[in-house]
């Protein structure tokens, strides 16, 4: 089916009378974000790489769309799905390669156009009382839920599967000022689904794959004239996990747990140092199983407790990060962004496959914005951070995170699976000298 035009129409998300300021553009096409902008040193930066055409988006694939219904590597091989006392098979389709099925298969989530719900109350998988958080917590112009509905069979994957996503800004709910780091706000993603169908069950398990560069919009001519010349090298990036899982040549997982310590995988708060520090010659491309630790929201929700009084939203909308999973930051920029979710870990993407001659690169991060012009986006340029359960999770238990999802759903419960993002910064000493 030929995309439609309104598919590519940016959706615009802002946060209302706050200097600094946080807006998102979202694309139905593939639930797409398609600017992340932050108004916070007199200069306009947009925090995600990708192209100037919304249209460009059906050529750069997975670049800050959905993916799914499985996000990642699965191997292409026929397994057993049970749970809740329910069986099935399951053979993913492949597209990476003969043996692998890449983020849902051929034509994923990432390719599909998602319905804009012009009013949360229509949402069949938020409750009430959610419904009244999202209206009450995120100001009018800054949320939206999307929907889809996934048929059986799609994809390979069994059952017919309602989706919603909610997609909003939050303003800081403390001080807007923590010394000296301004709080410039929150963009929360929060992915909702059920099989329609009775006594069926589904491999889910969706991300955002989004990449990020916090230096991709300053002003200096110098830095904007080469594909080579954007990197995200002197980001510092800390993850809060022990190990990673070992992954065979195709990139699957192994089922074997690989401790980080001692390694160029060692982001540790500890031992955060600038990315480039460690760099391994084929880049980053690995996930990071999370330490143990609390978690706000549970990832399956039993959909006779899902009543109207119910809510699973008022604390991830409403709390504060304590102890955030993830953070990225440039001293360059004085950006940065920390991460909170209930997922089990995070996928790091620093771009290797990408090639600068092909697609496009948007006018504010120094690119013409014309695909295929050369001046696209090079390795190294941006750092994906994708936040979901472990690879194939009900094939290997061994490498469960602290969720314990396995990344199974069936009939008569619901997916839930949010991230939080919050944005901050401090001025360089350049700006306070200035």
């Amino acid at each position: 089916m030929a995309a439609s035009e309104s598919e590519f129409v940016p959706i615009l998300l802002a946060l209302p009378s706050l200097t600094p300021s946080l807006a998102l553009e979202v694309l139905p096409h593939g639930l797409t974000l398609h600017r992340l902008f932050v108004q916070a040193d007199g200069r306009t930066h947009d925090l995600l790489i990708g192209p100037e055409d919304p249209k460009d988006h059906l050529t750069q694939k997975y670049t800050n769309t959905i993916v799914g219904r499985y996000a990642n590597r699965l191997p292409v091989t026929e397994s057993t799905l049970s749970r809740s006392g329910i069986t099935a098979t399951f053979t993913p389709l492949a597209n990476e390669n003969p043996e692998v099925s890449l983020h849902g298969g051929p034509s994923g989530f990432d390719s599909k156009e998602w319905t804009p719900l012009l009013d949360p109350s229509e949402s069949q998988l938020f409750s009430q009382a959610e419904v009244q958080t999202i209206m009450g917590t995120m100001p009018a112009g800054s949320a939206i839920v999307f929907r889809r509905i996934s048929e059986d069979g799609e994809e390979g994957f069994p059952g017919k599967l309602l989706v919603e996503a909610l997609v909003g800004l939050v303003q800081p709910s403390g001080p807007q000022v923590q010394q000296e780091v301004l709080n410039l706000g929150s963009v929360v993603l929060v992915y909702r689904a059920k099989l329609l169908d009775k006594a069926k069950v589904t491999p889910i398990n969706l991300t955002q794959h989004w990449g990020f560069n916090l230096d991709a919009s300053l002003r200096d001519e110098d830095e904007r004239t080469s594909p080579e010349s954007l990197s995200v090298k002197d980001h510092k990036l800390t993850i809060q996990a022990d190990n990673t899982i070992e992954l065979t040549s195709k990139g699957l997982s192994s089922g074997t747990l690989a401790p980080v310590k001692g390694t160029h995988h060692a982001h540790l708060e500890k031992e955060t140092k600038k990315i480039g520090e460690r760099w391994p010659e084929s880049g980053y491309d690995e996930f990071y199983l999370f330490s143990s630790r609390d978690i706000i929201a549970p990832t399956r929700i039993p959909e006779k407790d899902l009543t109207p009084d119910k809510n699973f939203l008022q604390e991830i909308l409403t709390t504060d990060q304590k102890d955030p999973v993830v953070e990225l930051e440039s001293d360059k920029s004085g950006l940065k962004i920390t991460f909170d979710t209930n997922q089990s870990g995070v996928q790091f993407y620093s771009n290797n496959l990408t090639n600068p001659t092909k697609g496009a690169r948007k006018k504010i991060h120094g690119g013409s914005g014309v695909s295929g012009a050369g001046d696209s986006y090079g390795v190294g340029s941006a750092a994906f951070l994708e936040f979901h359960e472990p690879l194939a999770a009900w094939q290997n238990p061994s490498t469960l995170g602290p969720s314990g999802d396995d990344t199974l759903l069936a009939s008569g419960e619901i997916y839930n699976n949010y991230v939080r993002m919050d944005v901050w910064f401090k001025p360089p000493k350049h700006l306070k000298e200035e």
